[in-house]
């Protein structure tokens, strides 16, 4: 990963959008964005709020949380270890 995230932030991969709900085909325009990801690449912290989050975890986050970015046809969101919910575990 050629992007390094700086401070508190993290880089995350967004799940995939639902493309079927019982054999019904949704539109783009109709999906939901999807509230949780995987974090491919976290910066180091800051002085008063160390880096909790490492590459790897699965997250939720806001509905609104994030930049969006695109990098090498991939679509990613950029946003503070403070607009990460909660860690996935299992």
């Amino acid at each position: 990963m050629n992007i390094k995230p700086l401070a508190d932030r993290v880089l995350v991969l967004p799940a995939p959008a639902e493309e079927k709900v019982g054999g019904i085909i949704i539109p783009d325009t109709a999906k939901e964005k999807p509230l949780h990801g995987k974090i491919v690449a976290t910066g180091k912290g800051t002085k008063d709020d160390e880096m909790v989050l490492k590459e790897g975890d699965e997250v939720l986050y806001g509905k609104y949380s994030g930049t969006e970015l695109e990098y090498e046809g991939q679509k990613y969101l950029m946003m503070r270890q403070s607009d990460v919910l909660a860690i996935i575990e299992g």
